[in-house]
């Protein structure tokens, strides 16, 4: 066995059954990537650029958009250099920093889903006071808050994982998570363990929160035209992103504890890059397509470019 003291990279061997159609893959791949930039790029872009977007709603959905970006950069280029590559390893240190990136974005989702979901309550159920309680301001400050607790979650879970030592090098995924890194410690980590199942249970029972925000937005939407209104506007892209992501959440951290090995090295793959994968790409255009502001001005945004190009030609 070999101590951790030896170990200087990792084997990702969740790519073995793609080597016979990489490049095939690769451009899928790429094209995935580039349109997950863009249509994120393009929301954030829109949201910072118009002033009437400059409201607690839209700096959260702007928020989901960075943390897009900034997750699937901890997978995507590595994913890509992989594919082109016949040896598909990573530094210890990079392994470290690939699960803090993915984990922290994750986590940083969940938690901006969990405030969009009490920006809506208060929008519908207390309307008269939404300004009062919600502002630009407070949303920003709610976006720094949520950024520096999920920093800090992930960053002493990397602290405790750093401290084992390993007797292995083979990651059986795609990717390096912090789970699998635990796995191959030679002492026991029961720390580890305890620890992981509280950073879950805190981030999982915010959905009791969001259940009962929507509870009482749905008791009112009943009784109000405009409600309801407003719920299908702006609640129903919430929850079906909310939906999504937390399905593919769900997923993920079940795999990564109780997968079996004998599941095809294919589906497991798919399981394990839902979560990267479907989100990144439906959640700017449902934000998009569905509110009717950050729609229009998409579209104005688009219009000026092609004004703009076409006078100067």
């Amino acid at each position: 066995m070999e101590n951790s003291s030896n170990i200087v990279v990792f084997n990702l061997s969740g790519l073995n059954e793609t080597r016979p159609h990489k490049y095939v893959v690769f451009g899928f791949t790429l094209f995935f990537y580039l349109l997950i930039i863009f249509l994120n790029l393009t929301l954030i872009a829109t949201i910072l650029l118009e002033k009437s977007l400059h409201e607690p709603m839209y700096i959260f959905i702007c928020n989901l958009s960075v943390n897009t970006l900034y997750g699937t950069a901890g997978f995507y280029p590595k994913l890509l250099a992989d594919f082109l590559s016949d040896t598909h390893v990573i530094s210890y240190a990079g392994c470290l920093i690939q699960a803090f990136v993915i984990y922290s974005s994750l986590l940083c989702e969940f938690t901006n889903l969990t405030v969009m979901a009490y920006d809506r309550y208060v929008a519908i159920c207390k309307p008269l006071e939404y300004h009062s309680i919600i502002n630009a301001l407070t949303a920003g400050k709610c976006v720094a808050i949520m950024w520096i607790f999920v920093f800090s979650e992930v960053t002493a879970q990397a602290m405790l994982t750093l401290r084992l030592p390993l007797c292995g090098t083979q990651i059986d995924k795609l990717y390096c998570d912090n789970w699998s890194i635990v796995k191959l410690s030679c002492v026991d980590t029961t720390v580890n363990n305890i620890f992981g199942y509280i950073v879950l249970i805190t981030n999982v029972s915010q959905v009791f929160f969001i259940v009962y925000s929507y509870i009482q937005i749905i008791r009112v939407c009943v009784n109000s035209g405009e409600g309801r209104n407003k719920f299908i506007e702006t609640c129903l892209p919430h929850l079906i992103t909310l939906i999504n992501f937390t399905v593919a959440f769900v997923f993920d951290i079940i795999y990564a504890r109780y997968g079996s090995r004998n599941t095809p090295q294919t589906l497991r793959n798919i399981i394990a890059v839902v979560f990267l994968v479907i989100p990144p790409l439906l959640n700017p255009l449902v934000y998009g397509l569905n509110l009717t502001q950050v729609r229009i001005n998409i579209k104005k945004w688009c219009n000026r470019k092609v004004d703009t190009e076409s006078s100067s030609k």
